[in-house]
């Protein structure tokens, strides 16, 4: 097994290596910092001491990763997580949620729960078969609980083969915002950047990537197979956030995507509450930084400020995810807004937080910026996505690279 010193190299906010010790002791912190288990009605039809059987789309890296984790502690699940990662090369390490997924599974052993990982693409159809061949044949023929929580730059179509590109535009005219990086030194400079508008299927394109499509075909490849268990419940990740970054996110493309989730999670909810009982909702959730997020016009100077705000009162996608799973199990009451989606970004969007973010935004520049954000913590945030920066780990020393993925054989 090769072993080498890693040393962070990137371009911007993308690292060309990732680090499994850090990326291991990374899985390993928040597996600590999520609540102790809440206790719950065990769903019906689930022997005692048996888990319930879930499904995380999307379950190495940010909250997909945190839904994962704070399912197996916070509600004892069992069942399949499904992402998609690049194996280690002679000339690069893993992608960092490969080694994450291997200390996820560590942790998951440990715990006594059968959780299997696979790796692959969750918009084909073979995947689907896999995943419900596995859930007949090892998880007695019952899904509980699913949580899609997918972020892809395209989508092949499994009926007709086209794939489709997701792009970050504005809708209607140019965007011109405030923009966060950093140099090869780590220094930070406030820039504005103009992102030009969405042009011709550049919406409809997005959409089908990351609005509701797949998660629907999810659930139609289940309930075709009669596996969804009475009041089976599944829930989509989303995010609203502030009006300071609503142009390019919640009012662009991809804003368009998550109003189509929620109106799948609608369609679903009416369908599987028919059916089996069951229900879809979509779960909002706070800002973080994620690799998804870092690669939105904005959303790193805006992090950067609500850190600077909140400090502390951050509230963490594992404790976010804890509260998701409390709700779902029927540890903690469903709270819904009017659209029928959970909200667990209210910490954020809080009125008063939202001035304070404002009032800081209008004076962010190069050489206020110090003072206004948190910049050492949104650093190593963004360092610890591919497993540096963590504490507890000694960089100087070689690490193994080619970790395996995890067996799934009983």
């Amino acid at each position: 097994m090769s072993e080498r010193v890693l040393t962070p190299r990137n371009r911007g906010f993308l690292f060309l290596d990732s680090h499994p010790a850090g990326c291991r002791q990374l899985v390993a912190d928040m597996w600590q910092s999520c609540p102790a288990p809440a206790p719950a009605p065990a769903p019906a039809g689930v022997p005692e001491g048996d888990g319930p059987v879930a499904l995380v789309i999307g379950s190495s890296a940010g909250y997909g990763l945190a839904a994962t984790l704070a399912g197996l502690k916070r509600a004892g699940i069992r069942g399949i997580a499904v992402s998609f990662e690049k194996a280690p090369t002679a000339r690069r390490t893993a992608t960092a949620g490969w080694y994450r997924t291997a200390a996820t599974a560590d942790i998951a052993r440990t715990a006594g729960r059968d959780l299997v990982f696979l790796n692959g693409d969750a918009f084909s159809d073979s995947m689907k078969d896999q995943v419900v061949g596995l859930i007949e044949q090892r998880f007695g023929g019952r899904l509980d609980y699913l949580i899609y929580s997918v972020a892809a730059p395209r989508r092949t179509d499994p009926d007709t083969g086209t794939t489709y590109a997701s792009v970050l535009k504005p809708i209607g005219r140019a965007n011109r915002t405030k923009t966060l990086v950093f140099d090869d030194e780590g220094v930070p400079e406030v820039r504005e950047v103009e992102t030009g508008p969405a042009e011709g299927d550049d919406v409809e394109q997005t959409v089908a990537v990351m609005g509701g499509a797949d998660w629907e075909r999810w659930i139609d490849h289940l309930a075709a197979r009669g596996l969804l268990a009475d009041k089976f419940a599944t829930a989509a990740l989303s995010y609203i956030g502030s009006p300071l970054t609503a142009a390019i996110y919640r009012r662009g493309t991809i804003g368009a995507a998550k109003a189509h989730l929620e109106a799948t999670a609608r369609t679903l909810n009416d369908r599987l509450d028919k059916t089996v009982g069951g229900r879809a909702v979509t779960s909002v959730n706070g800002a973080a930084v994620t690799q998804s997020s870092t690669a939105i016009p904005g959303i790193a100077l805006y992090t950067g400020l609500l850190r600077g705000v909140l400090g502390e009162d951050l509230v963490p996608p594992i404790r976010q995810l804890a509260a998701l799973w409390d709700q779902l199990t029927g540890a903690a009451p469903l709270a819904l807004d009017d659209e029928g989606r959970i909200r667990l970004d209210t910490f954020e969007l809080a009125d008063e937080v939202q001035a304070a973010v404002a009032e800081r935004w209008e004076t962010a520049a190069t050489s206020t910026i110090a003072d206004l954000a948190d910049l050492d913590w949104f650093r190593a945030e963004v360092r610890r996505l591919y497993g540096f920066s963590v504490p507890g780990i000694d960089y100087t020393v070689p690490v193994a690279t080619d970790v395996p993925w995890p067996d799934h054989t009983l």
